[in-house]
């Protein structure tokens, strides 16, 4: 057993203490200038070099408009933001579909907003191999090297996953070797390195490493992209003040056309410029989709890691 799956392990054990030992309830900050709104973003790589610099300039813009002052950073991996929110150490949070709706049902989050560019709200996941590997389905991918992003990742790992049970692969049991490469940038180095015959990915991430010439597109193909998948979200505390909430949420939707804010302001998800930000967008549509994922359950996840940690 390798220090992945001990720390899975550990992780699950720790949040199932939060979930029977509530952390004491004490007061949120309050956005003043003394005492901001503290903020953390999964680390999704995609963007500026810190996914806090994609963000930081939306951030600011509210600042200057509403007033409400943000300590952004960024967490060391997707289970550490969720319990952030869970031991009240977080008071927003830019999370995927999955890590939002583990954090809501810790009683810790509830939805602030996602964005919005032409109108949609939606990314794809994939999984991506080499085209002169001979990978043309799912089905070929049995016995080979599948490289996975942070088990909590939406389109690194969740997605991907339940792509492969649908179409009757066990990844546990179906593949010669798994590599939990714990970021979309890993899993698309191991390929391109040939460490690995596919990797689970982001579309977004695919996109800027191609823009980047990190990835050579006409060396690789999509083997399986999944249906349209929310974008991630960003959390509010719920034990925030009710008028703290409502300003959040009237910020978000209206500081795209606030005087003195430029376009190139708002930005989201992998740091592009975005129309604007929706914090009306139902939650019920990202509980649909995480309905999508009720085949990859823990014991799937726990196989997968445990065979990850096999030499």
């Amino acid at each position: 057993m390798n220090n992945t799956f001990k720390f899975f392990v550990g992780l699950a054990l720790l949040c199932a203490a939060t979930i029977t030992a509530p952390a004491a309830h004490a007061d949120l900050p309050d956005g003043g200038k003394d005492s901001p709104l503290r903020v953390m973003l999964v680390p999704a790589d995609t963007g500026a070099n810190s996914i806090a610099d994609d963000f930081r300039p939306v951030f600011n813009a509210i600042t200057k408009v509403y007033g409400l002052h943000f300590d952004i950073k960024v967490g060391s991996s997707y289970a550490a933001v969720v319990q952030g929110m869970a031991s009240e150490q977080v008071d927003i949070a830019w999370l995927g579909v999955v890590t939002l709706y583990q954090a809501h049902k810790l009683g810790a989050a509830e939805f602030l907003a996602l964005d919005v560019k032409n109108g949609k709200s939606i990314y794809y996941s994939g999984i991506l191999v080499a085209k002169d590997f001979g990978i043309n389905s799912l089905q070929d991918l049995k016995g080979k090297a599948v490289a996975f992003g942070d088990v909590n990742s939406t389109s690194g790992f969740n997605f991907p996953v339940a792509m492969m049970l649908e179409a009757g692969i066990d990844p546990a049991r179906d593949f010669g070797r798994i590599v939990m490469a714990g970021s979309h940038t890993n899993s698309l180095t191991a390929l391109r390195e040939g460490r690995v015959d596919a990797a689970s990915i982001s579309f977004k991430v695919y996109e800027k490493s191609v823009q980047q010439g990190i990835i050579d597109p006409t060396k690789f193909k999509v083997l399986k992209k999944s249906e349209p998948i929310p974008v991630p979200p960003l959390g509010m505390h719920t034990k925030l003040k009710p008028e703290i909430k409502a300003l959040l949420k009237e910020a978000f939707n209206n500081v795209h056309k606030a005087p003195g804010i430029r376009p190139e302001q708002i930005r989201g998800y992998g740091g592009k410029q975005v129309d604007r930000f929706d914090a009306d967008y139902p939650y019920s549509r990202i509980e649909s989709s995480m309905n999508k994922l009720a085949a990859v359950t823990d014991d799937v996840k726990g196989a997968i890691l445990k065979k990850a940690a096999e030499r």
